[in-house]
């Protein structure tokens, strides 16, 4: 079941919350009560058709609701070069921490750079998982960095990239995961992941499942 939801803030945020919960008792826009934990998920570039109702999100949703966690898909407000956009992720965080008990965070290609910056001042997140992450969207929002800040505090982090990806400029994000011991997968594949969006899925919701259960 899905519902749309209105993110709090000063931008034009609207995402869709996929429920895990299959007995529809939930009302629109709400958090299942029977389910307490949601991964916040971060589109692709909005200037390169980048939207919540991407491929390698909704399968990632899938894998998530299948192992009993919700999903958030949201789309960012007015193109702001990295730095709106990282604000409409955090107040998706926000909206989903005042709702669930746990709460990750996941984002593909310029997303998932974005969920890197957004993680690094939300201790409060169970985990971050990143998708073909390019190094930097601007001076301010660099993946690098946030691996460091994430890494000096332990945080729950695991990169997933493709060998043959042209497009993005992964290779700093991945070799600086490395160097500090962060969780990497890698594919054979593209930046589209051709082919291999259920195994990405599942390695994205293979991470970040086990942290969002309750102990």
């Amino acid at each position: 079941m899905s519902d749309t939801v209105l993110i709090p803030g000063g931008r034009d945020v609207r995402a869709t919350l996929d429920t895990a919960g299959s007995d529809g008792s939930a009302a629109a826009g709400t958090a299942d009560a029977t389910v307490d934990a949601v991964v916040v998920a971060c589109p692709p570039h909005p200037r390169h058709g980048g939207h919540r109702g991407d491929g390698r999100l909704t399968a990632v949703s899938d894998a998530l609701t299948a192992r009993g966690i919700d999903c958030l898909r949201f789309d960012y407000g007015e193109y702001d070069e990295g730095y709106g956009e990282c604000t409409d992720a955090d107040n998706a965080v926000g909206w989903a921490l005042d709702r669930y008990e746990r709460v990750g965070l996941f984002g593909y290609s310029f997303g998932g750079t974005v969920a890197l910056v957004t993680a690094g001042s939300r201790p409060e997140l169970a985990g971050v998982c990143a998708l073909a992450p390019t190094a930097r969207l601007n001076p301010d929002v660099d993946a690098v960095a946030a691996l460091d800040d994430l890494a000096t505090r332990g945080a729950p982090v695991r990169v997933v990239y493709a060998t043959r990806d042209s497009t993005a400029d992964w290779e700093p994000v991945v070799e600086r995961a490395e160097e500090l011991g962060v969780e990497t997968v890698e594919f054979e594949s593209d930046h589209f992941f051709v082919g291999r969006t259920d195994d990405v899925a599942g390695a994205v919701a293979d991470f970040l499942a086990p942290r969002l259960r309750a102990e």
